[in-house]
């Protein structure tokens, strides 16, 4: 965290980029600043000059390849701003809740947040081409229309940024500087080469200029090289105004007038990034290689500190680029093995998601298995979703799916929380057949333990399976001497959906106390949220409003207010606020149960079912005919797909009976979208487009359209920006 955001400090031996810093710097400057060129023009060098010489507040935020997840990277923006301003608690609460919707809860709340700020600040996220994934990008474009008034957001990349760029253009609220703006002028390339310890004449200075157009990056290779003794002619023609010369260069010449021993040590902790002394000694089993790290840092400023003490370092990306280079076409077998050096010092310093991905970068997938499964579920309780997803597919692209149990056991339940029930389903069937194949493996109690709870959860073979399954888990966590609320949880669902009231409520007693034991509040809310609703079946409403207000209590203490568990917590508390005659915030919990019930999909049925069925009935309650018959249908949709769900499948039944005798004369209004709707409905606040909206949700763009039109006409909204707005003032969005 702290090098992620720390500011780079101006360095001496830099040009001072006076001209641009006061474009940057005038008063009235727009409130948006693109600064794009490619590597090695100094965008982050004029950036951080400018941080120093203006009395203004930056918060900065170095984008690197793993901030490709919203969670993280917005996690991060918002620590910047809470550095200058502290931030409304509720947008960290939002980044912390593992199920919160990012284009419907974390970007607006950090939107409002950046827009209240009293304090003027300049938001930097550097290095922004890094950032591939669309929820990203959109986050970015979406707060840049956010800029509270004197604060600034500044992109700098290499190419165009995830911006509306026409737009903000016409509406003259963007500065953008480019390569022809940032190439040196001819005076400061002359700065440049004597800072460097090579003086020349005006002429030669005024070739090399010319020869390099001004590129910082190749103006400072030149230095380098003329520095070792190399010719001004030979500078002059390896260094135009971009990089497809350099390799060849940094092969021919640079390598080979410098030391073998830094020759080596550059090349090979080129796989790193980032370095430090010990990182560096154990990848290249090199004693006091924390020296030659040292002297490198002192004579050369293509290797970029990280923090203030001269610990961590990085090489500027473009250095990086051609060092590696460099080492694959020397020794290429030698990659894998640094990577797993990397891998396995990481790892033991207390670094596992380092390890990881110098794991993945070697190709080691048991290392990479075993990290995951130590990763996922603090990954998942982070709501690091697109991080885990990633993960996941890289062991799925190596045929790992079948080879690491515990891994695909983690993966199942994982995908089934986050509402993706294709994966689900198949990842958990590849859990099933591990565990018939693997009969008497000695590690088959732990990950039979795993087996059986994944199979009881995924209920694919109805309750009574699931009764049996749940209890070989119950048993088998116990034998391995696991303490887990999760298997007492399914065994008291499945007892509760099988007529066993009493038996059913014992287990989930224990479910709740073992969750909370465990520290797994989540479970525990689950637990007595069910409890609630079998104490309303038996007619003890007394009992069952304590135990909704304990899991509703329970969840915020989980921050699981998101999550799939939602919805059910929810229906208890509607219920017992309907009995008790509280009408308004009866209503208050069925809207908030609509945000979270797209991720009650048949991957958790036996959940996905009961919470639509107490929905519907207090839906009904209320005579809202239209939400109960969208509730019902997609009831009944659930279970065309899993038929043998125990009592729930008559409860369904009689309130079939119900609605087909209501007769509703209102227009179906908020409370009758579907789930697919209100999976779209976040989305609608973003600028996405349709047809990427659509390639997000893996459906056709006429399938977004339509729904979206549906969404307009139960909104009573002619138009997107309406129905966001309608959205919000009933609550179904945040902002």
């Amino acid at each position: 965290m702290t090098s992620k955001l720390r500011r780079p400090a101006a360095r001496p031996g830099t040009v001072p980029r006076s001209p641009l810093v006061g474009r940057l710097a005038a008063d009235g400057s727009p409130p948006i600043v693109a600064v794009i060129a490619p590597s090695g023009y100094g965008k982050t060098t004029l950036l951080a000059q400018w941080a120093e010489l203006d009395g203004q507040a930056f918060a900065w935020v170095s984008v690197d390849d793993r901030d490709n997840d919203p969670k993280v990277l917005l996690s991060y923006v918002a620590a910047a701003l809470d550095g200058v301003q502290p931030v409304d608690k509720r947008v960290f609460e939002a980044l912390a809740a593992p199920a919160s919707s990012v284009p419907g809860t974390v970007v607006p709340r950090l939107g409002s947040a950046f827009l209240s700020m009293t304090v003027p600040v300049v938001l930097v996220l550097d290095d922004v081409h890094l950032l591939r994934n669309t929820e990203c990008r959109d986050a970015l474009s979406v707060l840049a229309d956010h800029v509270p008034p004197g604060s600034r957001l500044v992109l700098a990349g290499r190419d165009t940024p995830p911006l509306r760029v026409a737009r903000l253009r016409t509406q003259g609220r963007i500065l953008e500087i480019g390569s022809a703006d940032l190439s040196m002028s001819r005076q400061e390339a002359a700065s440049l080469l004597s800072a460097a310890d090579v003086p020349l004449g005006d002429d030669d200075v005024a070739a090399l200029h010319q020869r390099t157009e001004g590129w910082a990056a190749g103006l400072y290779l030149a230095a380098l090289h003329l520095r070792e003794g190399g010719s001004l002619r030979d500078a002059g023609d390896a260094f135009g105004g971009d990089d497809r010369l350099v390799s060849q260069y940094m092969e021919s010449e640079f390598l080979a007038r410098i030391s073998a021993r830094h020759r080596e040590f550059l090349t090979r902790t080129a796989v790193l990034e980032r370095m430090c002394g010990p990182l560096c000694e154990a990848v290249l089993d090199l004693p006091q290689a924390d020296t030659t790290l040292g002297e490198l840092a002192r004579s050369n400023l293509l290797l970029v500190p990280l923090d203030r003490r001269g610990f961590w370092f990085r090489y500027h990306h473009l250095f990086r680029d051609m060092l590696l280079a460099e080492l694959e076409r020397l020794e290429p077998g030698l990659l894998p093995v640094l990577r797993r050096r990397a891998a396995a010092w990481c790892q033991a310093n207390g670094r596992p998601e380092e390890a990881l991905e110098y794991a993945m970068a070697a190709g080691d997938v048991d290392m990479a298995a075993e990290l995951v499964q130590e990763l996922a579920v603090p990954a998942r309780r982070q709501g690091r979703v697109t991080t885990l997803v990633r993960w996941f597919r890289w062991l799925d692209d190596r045929d790992a799916i079948a080879r690491y149990p515990m891994v695909t056991a983690l993966a199942a339940l994982i995908y089934a929380w986050m509402g993706r029930p294709a994966e689900a389903a198949r990842w958990a069937s590849a859990v099933d057949r591990w565990d018939q194949e693997n009969p008497v493996r000695p590690d088959r109690g732990v990950i039979g333990a795993w087996a059986a709870l994944v199979r009881a959860f995924a209920c694919q073979h109805g309750i009574a399976q699931m009764r049996i399954d749940a209890d070989q888990a119950v048993r088998r966590f116990q034998e391995a001497g696991i303490v887990t609320g999760a298997a007492a949880l399914l065994q008291g669902i499945a007892r509760i959906t099988s007529g066993d009231l009493d038996g059913g409520d014992a287990a989930l007693a224990d479910a709740a106390r073992l969750g909370q034991q465990a520290g797994t509040d989540g479970i525990a809310a689950e637990a007595m949220a069910v409890r609630s609703l079998a104490a309303m079946a038996r007619g003890d409403w007394v009992r069952a409003e304590d135990l909704a207000g304990q899991a509703r209590a329970t969840l915020r203490l989980a921050a699981e207010e998101d999550s799939y568990i939602a919805p059910l917590v929810c229906a208890a508390e509607a219920r017992a606020a309907i009995h008790r005659g509280d009408v308004e915030a009866a209503r208050r919990q069925l809207v908030s149960a609509q945000r979270a019930r797209p991720l009650l999909t048949y991957a958790i049925p036996h959940v996905a079912v009961q919470a639509r069925i107490e929905l519907t009935r207090a839906h009904l309650a209320l005579g809202d005919t239209a939400g109960a018959r969208t509730l019902l249908r997609e009831i009944d949709d659930l279970l065309r797909r899993c038929p043998h769900l125990g009592t729930l499948v008559a409860e369904a039944e009689a309130l079939r009976a119900r609605i087909g005798a209501e007769r509703d004369p209102r227009a179906p209004g908020a409370s009758s979208l579907t789930a697919a709707e209100l999976r779209i409905l976040p989305l609608l606040a973003t600028h996405l487009s349709y047809p990427e909206i659509a390639a997000e949700l893996f459906v056709s763009p006429n399938t977004v359209k339509s729904q979206a039109y549906s969404i307009f006409r139960k909104l009573g909204a002619s138009s997107r920006n309406e129905a966001v707005i309608r959205s919000r003032q009933l609550e179904l969005l945040d902002g």
